[in-house]
């Protein structure tokens, strides 16, 4: 990794006069692995490496990338970087982060076994997971898909503003999806496990879970409708958290697309709610030591029991906003430019386990699954509805299979609404985590 940092600071060191230069390198393995019916369907390994180049002068900025890290390419790049600065639009707000003296947390995010392992031993391990999925319950109908998946990746940034970082964290997870039947009923169901190391992959653990899921939905039938408390799985919460986090960025409140803008130092939820982006956290599959402007990351909270805490910002985002990166600069890669965003994202778990969390509930909606839950909610007015299937909570226990109904809030009432936050904190695929929450007053449109 010294030497993508090397070339990073060499192109860095090639500023001019009045210009201010960044290089962001990276290079990464990854590995898509999808079996079917006891052979692989598909297998894809790549390595790939480049990078990324970022020129301001005069209130203009150019950036240029290039999937290649020879020599002559490299100096090609920042050529045309200059050269897009030189066309760009004046913006007062562009520039480079500068060091802001927060020092990084000694991350250990990277398995030196996952790049010595197999790719027979990974598409064994897919295998297996389709089997045991198949042989768990007579009901099972079909495995939709099976499969594995890994990448490592390592990165390096340098600019002329005296910005150096590096980093790199490896990551691997199998996933299935699966159908369950009963005569001319189907139902489906999902599940999943995640490391950093294929050590840490419990191939057992994502079939039960995939099969539960799709056999206890068996019999659902559409029920009456009525407001109620309803108790989301912790993958359904990870994904609706998302979305409100993508509220919180210093750019959506900037462009007016945020309805949390001028509410800090607000309840905007239940004090049960505590909502973190902590980087830092080496159990968070999003953990890196540096953002992507090379800025030490740091635990951010969001929402402190239940109160508008803070924004998160790139160093961009903050000048506009008149105060300082969060160090929440992320990209998708070399091949785009830092904007603020968050890593590793998870509600701090409440007291209560699952079995808890539903005595104290009583009666209400267990929801396993939600369809359109990005087009059925709007971040900037805080409508909420989409289409969901689960299980009744009556007494205290899952109960009946319910589908085909809808419910319907506002992420305003929702937040307000949190009357449980579970203690079950699962971490996902992607950078996120999520637990079971439980939210009063919801409407749900049945028959």
């Amino acid at each position: 990794m010294s030497e993508l940092l090397e070339l990073a600071s060499r192109v860095a060191g090639w500023a001019r006069d009045g210009e201010q230069v960044e290089a962001y390198v990276a290079r990464g393995r990854e590995t898509d692995i999808d079996v079917f019916g006891g052979e692989v369907e598909s297998l894809s390994s790549a390595e790939s490496a480049g990078i990324g180049i970022r020129v301001v002068r005069g209130a203009r900025q150019g950036f240029a990338y290039a999937g290649s890290l020879d020599a002559d390419v490299v100096a090609e790049t920042l050529e045309e970087a200059r050269d897009n600065a030189g066309f760009a639009s004046p913006d007062e707000w562009v520039g480079l982060a500068e060091p802001d003296g927060v020092a990084a947390a000694d991350l250990d995010l990277w398995r030196d076994d996952l790049a010595a392992y197999p790719t027979e031993e990974k598409v064994a391990r897919a295998l297996e997971l389709e089997a045991m999925v198949r042989a768990a319950d007579p009901r099972i109908r079909q495995v939709q898909s099976a499969g594995w998946s890994d990448s490592a990746v390592e990165t390096a940034v340098a600019s002329s503003t005296g910005v150096t970082a590096t980093g790199r964290r490896t990551v691997c997870s199998v996933s299935t999806y699966v159908a369950a039947g009963d005569g001319d009923e189907t139902q489906t169901g999902y599940g999943w496990s995640v490391g950093r190391s294929p050590a840490d992959i419990e191939v057992s653990v994502a079939a039960a879970d995939a099969v539960e899921r799709a056999t206890r939905l068996l019999g659902a039938t559409k029920p009456p409708s009525r407001h109620l408390t309803v108790v989301l799985e912790p993958m359904i919460t990870a994904s609706l958290l998302a979305i409100i986090a993508g509220t919180l960025d210093g750019e959506a409140v900037l462009k007016g697309r945020s309805l949390f803008a001028e509410r800090l130092g607000q309840a905007v939820a239940a004090p049960a709610l505590t909502l973190v982006d902590d980087p830092t956290d080496p159990d968070a599959f999003g953990a890196v030591a540096y953002d992507a402007e090379g800025l030490a990351t740091r635990r951010n909270v969001l929402v402190g029991d239940g109160v508008l805490r803070r924004f998160v910002y790139d160093s961009y985002s903050a000048r506009r906003a008149g105060t300082t990166s969060t160090g929440s600069a992320v990209r998708a890669g070399y091949k785009s430019g830092p904007h603020a965003g968050t890593r590793a994202l998870a509600p701090v778990p409440g007291p209560l386990g699952k079995e808890q969390l539903y005595a104290a509930v009583g009666d209400g909606l267990l929801v396993q699954s939600v369809s359109g839950l990005h087009s059925g909610v709007n971040p900037v007015s805080g409508d909420f509805s989409v289409g969901a299937e689960g299980l009744l909570i009556r007494g205290g226990a899952p109960a009946e299979p319910v589908r085909e109904i809808n419910i319907a809030s506002t992420l305003q009432r929702m937040l307000l609404g949190i009357a449980h936050v579970g203690g079950d904190l699962e971490r996902l695929p992607g950078m996120a985590a999520g637990v079971s929450l439980a939210i009063d007053e919801v409407s749900m449109s049945g028959r």
